[in-house]
């Protein structure tokens, strides 16, 4: 004789009552997603207080916005593209002048803005007063190939003689810094070598400049020129030279908001796509 399947277990019968959750499962359920939410909030809260304790470190490695050493004034300003850059302006007091380091970790957020105090401890290493720019750049390089998980870096390394006003600099893979004289010529400060850990390369150039009354020292990242339109151009280094002739006549924090503005005027509201950091050094006419 063949037997029936009894109407609770015919498929396509609906469940039986017995098996539907109880209020008080659901209950349960909701006050454990409650607590998942509650754990995630307090989570959140933390990673965020931990990355305001990192930006806040950052700044105190990197020297005020705006500064003055005699003659000279410098500005400077740094964007991260999230919560902590991996650009860094670190300067130096020295007997015979000014220390300049601006440097780019490879990389966004905290991934690359981790790295930062490192460097900067390399940097107060071996920066000494009888050092020139690229010997501190060699020897940083050294450091980086002796750790194979510091992601690459490029740096401008420069030494400034606040009387005379020249400028040694070594440019180790950075954006050629400019130098914007007086009279309007553009001079591109490129010497030195490649991105620091890149390579098995211990040699790197060096070479000088001269920051005369009226003159102005531009030193950016390419997060700068990297800055695209609404429709995916980007800034470039020929509109940065046209945009730096314009605003020559101005001081160093006048220079500063006018490049920064014409980066944003051009990005058109569209977010930057990496760490942003300029600095504009100025020497007053006497």
């Amino acid at each position: 004789m063949n037997r029936s399947l009894s109407p609770r277990n015919r498929k396509g019968d609906p469940p039986n009552s017995a098996t539907l959750s109880s209020p008080q499962d659901a209950d349960v359920r909701c006050r454990e997603l409650e607590q998942k939410i509650s754990e995630l909030q307090r989570d959140y809260a933390e990673l965020h207080a931990a990355l305001s304790e990192a930006a806040k470190v950052h700044r105190k490695l990197c020297p005020p916005r705006r500064l003055r050493y005699g003659s000279f004034h410098i500005a400077s300003e740094i964007f991260a593209v999230r919560q902590l850059p991996g650009d860094f302006f670190i300067t130096r007091e020295m007997t015979q002048g000014l220390m300049l380091s601006l440097g780019d970790i490879c990389g966004k957020g905290l991934a690359a803005g981790m790295w930062v105090t490192h460097v900067a401890g390399l940097l107060t290493m071996h920066t000494a007063p009888d050092l020139e720019a690229q010997a501190v750049v060699a020897a940083l390089h050294k450091a980086f190939r002796q750790t194979p998980t510091m992601p690459l870096a490029s740096l401008f390394q420069a030494k400034l003689d606040l009387a005379s006003g020249r400028l040694d600099y070594c440019n180790a893979g950075h954006p050629p810094a400019l130098l914007l004289h007086a009279a309007g010529r553009i001079e591109e400060l490129s010497e030195g070598g490649p991105l620091l850990g890149a390579l098995p390369f211990d040699s790197f150039g060096q070479s000088s400049a001269q920051l005369e009354p009226g003159d102005a020292l531009v030193i950016y990242s390419d997060g700068v020129l990297d800055s695209t339109d609404p429709s995916g151009e980007q800034f470039g280094p020929r509109r940065l030279e046209e945009i730096l002739r314009q605003v020559q006549s101005e001081d160093a924090d006048a220079l500063l908001l006018s490049l920064l503005g014409a980066v944003q005027d051009y990005a058109g509201g569209y977010p930057i796509q990496d760490d942003m950091s300029l600095v504009v050094i100025r020497r007053e006419t006497v």
